[in-house]
């Protein structure tokens, strides 16, 4: 069943499972619970209209032309009369009382407050799936940057787009950054990355192996500026910058001051261009989590013990974007079928033998260069070359304990032949 309007679910619906957050975490433990229970009362809870589609898809998306309506597998109200769900689309979670185990809601399909519904529903067990949110610093201002996280944010961008080729600088040359700014390029747009550090996936990887990725990366026509710090974005409305320009974005930007060594001789920079993409990390929000007295990290996300994927706080579990496990968190999509079936088994009450966190491997997707990474990489650190040659580069990160935690594997791409 589909509800769109909480004050009636709240009527309607029996105590049950919760889920708040309809990504792929949350219909993952939809789909985990309804393999063992077809008929326990679930409510899934969601600021958008809970659309089930493949977030990974969104960096690829543009250059293959698929559509926002393309990338969607089921509408929210469509998959949950197949799984048998309440939906409250379009409403917004404001606090969990975890000791009288309530939640209160409110409907955001009105802005106005003469017609804006509230409720308060029950829960016997809740799942937080409320994904993880994209950073934006004072430099980036919200309402002239896009984001690429989200599927209606994503169709907004794309019909931008679609009007011929166009000038996108993307801020943050992490893995979703240089998976975008490929997609952009192929799609025929001028792409410019800029980081703050000089080569892409520097937070996680060691200079020898990033230094060959912004190299394939240049090769493609990326106009990669490597040690540069945004400091403004501004809509152009004077002609002094050209009749040209108007209504373009202007980028500023300085080298950062860790990569110069006289801070007083920085000086700026400035890039014209149509969009700013920021791509400069996720934060997960505390609203909720504090509410309900969980251990929380705004960067991290949602502490859980790792066997159940149980908060500390009972009766309430947590799963992909905001959830951490041992201070890292685990946001890729790999593990999230385990871990919905460990949710699934912990709530039904059914024995189970625990999840077993494996970090799952992480690919670039880049025809460019093939980047793949195991274990739990970080720059910093003991790494240690395996192998080099032009063709590939492996290197392991030793821990203390002279232990391989990371390996990653950089291959040059396989050329055709003729």
């Amino acid at each position: 069943m589909s509800v769109e309007n909480p004050s009636v679910a709240a009527s309607n619906a029996s105590t049950g499972i919760v889920i708040i957050g309809a990504g792929l975490a949350g219909w993952h433990v939809i789909d985990a619970i309804r393999a063992k229970d077809k008929d326990i009362p679930i409510t899934l809870i969601t600021s958008d209209n809970g659309d089930r589609y493949h977030k990974p898809m969104l960096t690829m998306a543009i250059s293959q032309k698929k559509s926002a309506a393309d990338l969607v597998r089921a509408t929210g109200s469509d998959a949950a009369e197949a799984a048998n769900i309440t939906l409250l689309a379009n409403t917004q979670v404001t606090d969990i009382d975890a000791a009288a185990q309530t939640i209160q809601l409110i409907s955001a399909l009105r802005s106005d407050p003469v017609y804006t519904n509230y409720a308060t529903i029950s829960y016997d067990k809740l799942v937080l799936a409320m994904g993880a949110h994209p950073i934006f610093p004072k430099s980036l201002p919200q309402d002239l940057v896009w984001h690429v996280n989200h599927i209606e944010r994503f169709g907004q961008l794309q019909e931008k787009l679609a009007t011929g080729s166009q000038h996108v600088a993307i801020v943050g040359a992490g893995m979703v950054g240089t998976e975008i700014a490929e997609d952009l390029l192929k799609a025929g747009h001028e792409v410019t990355l800029i980081d703050l550090n000089n080569a892409p996936l520097s937070q996680m990887l060691p200079a020898k192996a990033t230094a060959r990725i912004a190299e394939a990366v240049k090769s493609q026509g990326i106009n990669f500026l490597g040690g540069y710090l945004v400091t403004d974005v501004i809509r152009i409305s004077d002609d002094n910058e050209g009749e040209n320009n108007i209504g373009k974005l202007q980028v500023s930007y300085e080298p950062f001051a860790s990569n110069v060594e006289d801070t007083d001789a920085q000086s700026s920079e400035i890039l014209i261009v149509d969009h700013v993409i920021a791509s400069t990390g996720l934060t997960v929000d505390g609203k909720l989590p504090t509410a309900a007295g969980i251990d929380f990290n705004r960067r991290t996300g949602i502490e859980v013990d790792a066997p159940t994927l149980r908060t500390t706080t009972n009766n309430i579990y947590a799963i992909g974007d905001c959830m951490s496990i041992n201070g890292v968190a685990c946001r890729y999509v790999a593990p999230l079928r385990a871990q919905a079936a460990t949710i699934a088994d912990d709530v039904l009450g059914l024995k189970h033998s625990g999840y077993e966190h494996k970090p799952p491997m992480i690919r670039l997707k880049n025809k460019a260069i093939s980047v793949m990474v195991t274990g739990v990489p970080q720059a910093a650190g003991n790494w240690q070359v395996k192998t080099e040659t032009d063709e590939e580069l492996i290197m392991d990160l030793i821990d203390d304990n002279n232990e391989v935690s990371a390996t990653v594997t950089i291959k040059a791409p396989v050329m055709p032949k003729g």
